[in-house]
C-alpha cells in the first residue's frame, strides 16, 4: 500500500510532464506556421465585386509577374518553384534580394508540359525598378488587369482537385450568366508544410464582358 501511494506523486508528475512537452510542441507549430503561413507575406491587391459564398468576382489591378514554365531545361532540374525562387533570393542582374508573396499564380495541372507559374512582385520593387532575371527560362511580364470570376477551396491542390474546382467554377458562371475570356488560372497561397484544412487555393476565370459595379451593387 505505501509503495502504491508513493507511486502517485511520480505518475502525476510525468503526466504533468508530458502534457507540458505536448502544449509546447503545439504551440511551437502553431507560431511556426504563423509566421511562415500567408498572412507573413504581401499579397495582390483586388477588389471584391460580388461575394456568393466561395465564389467571388474580383477586380485587379495590373500585376508585375517574374514567370517561368515546365519546358525542360537540362541544366535545371529543380522545377519551377526553385528557379523563381532563385531570382528573388538574387538570381538578378542587381543580386537584389526580394520578398516573397502571394499568391502563387499557376497554369492548370491538366495543361501540356509548358504551364506556366509567376510569383508577383511586390509592389515597391515594381515601382522602384524590377531587377532582370539571370536565371534560364526566366523572365519579368505583366499580368493585365480585369475582372475575374474565383472559386475559392481548402486542401492539396492537385489534377483532381482542380478539375472538380473549375467545373465548380464554370457552372457559376454559366449560371450567372457571365461571359468568360482565355483559360483557367490556379492560385495557390501557402507554403508546402502548411495542412491541408487551412490550405487556401483558388481557381480564377478572366471576364470578358466585366460586370457593372453600381448595377450590382444596387
Amino acid at each position: 500500500m505505501t509503495d502504491q501511494t508513493n507511486n502517485r506523486p511520480r505518475k502525476k508528475g510525468r503526466e504533468m510532464v508530458y502534457i507540458a512537452i505536448v502544449i509546447a510542441m503545439c504551440t511551437l507549430f502553431y507560431f511556426g506556421w504563423k509566421f511562415t503561413a500567408r498572412n507573413a507575406y504581401e499579397s495582390a491587391r483586388y477588389t471584391v465585386i460580388k461575394s456568393d459564398g466561395p465564389f467571388e468576382i474580383r477586380e485587379y489591378p495590373d500585376l508585375m509577374l517574374v514567370s517561368t514554365d515546365s519546358k525542360a531545361q537540362p541544366v535545371d532540374k529543380d522545377g519551377r518553384f526553385m528557379r523563381l525562387f532563385r531570382y528573388i533570393d538574387g538570381a538578378n542582374q542587381q543580386e537584389q534580394k526580394i520578398s516573397m508573396t502571394t499568391p502563387v499564380f499557376m497554369d492548370p495541372e491538366n495543361k501540356p508540359s509548358d504551364r506556366q507559374m509567376s510569383f508577383v512582385i511586390p509592389q515597391q520593387t515594381a515601382a522602384q525598378g524590377i531587377p532582370a532575371p539571370t536565371g534560364e527560362n526566366v523572365r519579368i511580364q505583366q499580368r493585365e488587369g480585369g475582372q475575374f470570376a474565383v472559386y475559392r477551396f481548402s486542401g492539396r491542390m492537385n489534377q483532381a482537385t482542380t478539375a472538380e474546382a473549375e467545373k465548380k467554377l464554370r457552372n457559376w458562371v454559366e449560371q450567372n450568366g457571365l461571359s468568360q475570356s482565355g483559360g483557367l488560372e490556379s492560385a495557390g497561397y501557402d507554403p508546402p508544410w502548411t495542412p491541408g484544412v487551412f490550405r487556401r487555393n483558388e481557381v480564377l476565370i478572366r471576364l470578358s464582358q466585366p460586370i457593372d459595379k453600381k448595377s450590382d451593387a444596387e
